[in-house]
């Protein structure tokens, strides 16, 4: 099994796309001041293109550890080559544990600052267009339940 995994992080401040307005009327823009966010863990499988994710508080290497026992429950009894970025939480303790007790997992690492190479990036990509840019959805619960299906 062939998967890249990535993970986004998604505020209630819209981003802002293409924004149509009568014209000499400026579009007013709705900001959030606050910083309240929620994160997801996203894999692609490079060979059915099937998205596994998950949504989390935190991102750090007990939190990935716990992703990547639901990879290893999503595919079963099969080795899996597993390509993520250097995100500080992709290291540690917890993450060496879950390697050392699946010796099926194999990780790659991708080369520093090159998103451009991780597809699962074009994942996130979509889903911003489809659902954070030019959003006015005020609460954030909503809008990361609409990212998340």
């Amino acid at each position: 099994m062939i998967l890249t995994e990535d993970e986004a992080s998604m505020y209630v401040q819209a981003t802002t796309r293409n924004v149509w307005s009568v014209q000499g009327q400026t579009p007013t823009v709705r900001v959030d001041p606050s910083r309240t966010k929620t994160n997801f863990y996203g894999t692609l499988n490079l060979q059915t293109g099937e998205e596994l994710g998950l949504r989390a508080d935190k991102l750090n290497s007990e939190t990935t550890a716990f992703y990547l026992n639901c990879v290893l429950e999503t595919y079963p009894d099969v080795p899996i080559l597993f390509f993520w970025d250097r995100a500080p939480w992709h290291r540690g303790a917890a993450i060496e544990r879950v390697l050392q007790a699946n010796p099926r997992l194999e990780i790659i690492w991708y080369p520093v600052a090159s998103p451009e190479l991780n597809p699962q990036e074009q994942v996130w990509k979509a889903a911003r267009r489809k659902v954070s840019h030019n959003h006015i959805q005020p609460q954030l619960n909503p809008l990361a339940d609409h990212f998340e299906n």
